[in-house]
């Protein structure tokens, strides 16, 4: 099958790229970039530009073309591709400008603010014919994929739990949000758990808390258990004011199945109740380096990485799922949030061509998973 967005053929020389954001995160993505050999930084893009030229400075090259459009930067420094790490209010706006300029986007997570917006994104890349993939850095770990190996060997495969317990103290709007732990960390884990299951969230209960001594003014503290499509349950049960003892940041999992148990502390390797025989190990690189190559191989061959815009959106699907559970008290089905936020999503919609793809869609969920991707 013929890839569903445009290609870049490999000519032998680094794919053009400017970097949009020029915060911290946008900061370790040009050092990421600038140590690829795959791309070449042609530019840095902020709406302020004295922190463009700040970052490029920090990076060593004070000269590198700076600006606060993308796409007159992107045309100006004749860049091939955009990686957008603005902060998430700004990957809507920002990705849909990228796409309409013909321009692959390689964004950080979330896809964006909310599902709709994400639905928005998808029926955009559809319409431009431009490949639209989301960093879910987590994912690209080679401990993570042996994980995965290991509950191949597990028969039907029951329960997926995940804890995560932290207490970092970041100050700035995280101390801020009404849902820290769960909009801005849980995201990974709950993208981690469809990877490891191959399935997709049908629905959720979650109970969202403060402990007395949270530091943070929105609940620092959930717990959430999702029926996934395989019939699975997956429990997330976190905290980011909890010291001592923390878990990794890639959190600490067990996987139940009807032969045994696979562990993964999220730091080294798993280990597994079997005596099972691996295959060699893959390696998906590491973190954002490991999704820019991901990025970059399915630019110039026509192959769907991990975090193709229609699949990714499940993951955000999972985060808006869990806090209207815990809003509401009642399990919540995916289903009915995706719908809800189609409806959203063609009342918002102010591009006419794009409006047209999200009407042509027959079903969300078929839209977002019926094209045969891996989650």
């Amino acid at each position: 099958m013929s890839a569903p967005f445009a290609t870049i053929p490999d000519d032998g020389a680094p794919l053009r790229v400017i970097v949009v954001g020029a915060g911290g995160m946008g900061r370790a993505w040009l050092r990421t970039v600038e140590e690829s050999p795959l791309v070449e930084l042609a530019g840095i893009v902020d709406l302020d530009l004295e922190a463009a030229r700040a970052a490029a400075a920090w990076l060593g090259r004070p000269g590198l073309p700076v600006g606060a459009g993308t796409a007159a930067l992107a045309s100006d420094v004749g860049a091939q591709a955009v990686i957008n790490v603005t902060v998430p209010a700004a990957h809507h706006p920002v990705t849909t400008e990228a796409l309409a300029a013909g321009l692959p986007v390689l964004g950080e997570k979330p896809v964006a603010s909310t599902v709709a917006q994400g639905l928005s994104l998808a029926a955009a890349a559809e319409f431009h014919g431009q490949l639209f993939m989301v960093s879910q850095s987590r994912r690209y770990n080679r401990h993570l994929f042996a994980a995965k190996q290991l509950v191949s060997s597990l028969g039907r495969v029951g329960i997926l739990s995940a804890e995560f317990f932290k207490a970092p103290r970041f100050g700035g709007f995280r101390d801020a949000m009404d849902h820290p732990l769960l909009l801005d960390m849980a995201i990974h884990q709950f993208d981690m758990a469809r990877f490891l299951l191959d399935a997709d969230p049908v629905s959720v209960s979650c109970e969202e808390y403060n402990p007395s001594w949270s530091w943070y003014r929105g609940d620092a503290g959930a717990t959430a258990v999702f029926e996934m499509t395989g019939g699975e349950r997956f429990v997330f049960n976190g905290s980011w004011c909890s010291p001592g003892q923390e878990t990794s940041w890639n959190a600490s999992w067990r996987i139940s199945g009807e032969h045994g148990t696979v562990l993964w502390d999220g730091d080294g390797e798993p280990v597994c109740s079997l005596a099972v025989a691996q295959d060699a190990e893959a390696d998906p690189g590491q973190e954002i380096a490991g999704s820019l190559r991901d990025f970059v191989a399915a630019v110039r061959t026509g192959s769907t990485p991990m975090g193709q815009v229609h699949r990714n959106i499940m993951s955000l699907a999972m985060v808006e799922a869990a806090i209207r559970s815990a809003a509401s008290g009642a399990r919540v089905s995916v289903d009915a949030l995706l719908e809800d936020s189609y409806r959203q999503a063609i009342l918002d919609e102010r591009g006419p061509a794009v409006l047209e793809v999200l009407k042509s869609w027959i079903s969300v969920r078929a839209a977002l998973t019926g094209n045969g991707v891996a989650p």
